[in-house]
């Protein structure tokens, strides 16, 4: 009798254990959802980028433009500012934004 209480005892603790260790529906859900933001931040941040790369470098195919047509070099050069102005600031917030992904990331 002994065996078998012993062996019940066993058998119900891995039970046990085995259903303790499983995630349940609604926090994989919460983790997929979770992670689904975490790639749109990461989506957003790379978007960013591309678009203010453009922006950046319109400026400077207008500081160009300005050089060639104008000569105006103190205009030229403030446009060019601009546009490393851009660049840098787009970055920031990127890394801003991946910066926060991350955090999402940590709370699974």
């Amino acid at each position: 009798m002994k065996t078998y209480s012993i062996a019940s005892l066993l058998g119900a603790s891995a039970i046990a254990l085995l259903c303790t260790s499983c995630e349940s529906k609604q926090e994989e859900v919460r983790e997929d959802k979770l992670e689904t933001k975490a790639d749109t931040m990461e989506a957003n941040a790379k978007q960013l980028r591309k678009d203010g790369e453009n922006v950046a470098d319109m400026k400077e195919d207008h500081a160009d433009t300005i050089r060639k047509n104008t000569g105006n070099e103190r205009a030229a050069d403030i446009t060019e500012d601009s546009a490393d102005a851009t660049r840098k600031a787009v970055e920031k917030r990127a890394d801003q934004i991946e910066e926060g992904a991350d955090k999402v990331r940590e709370q699974k």
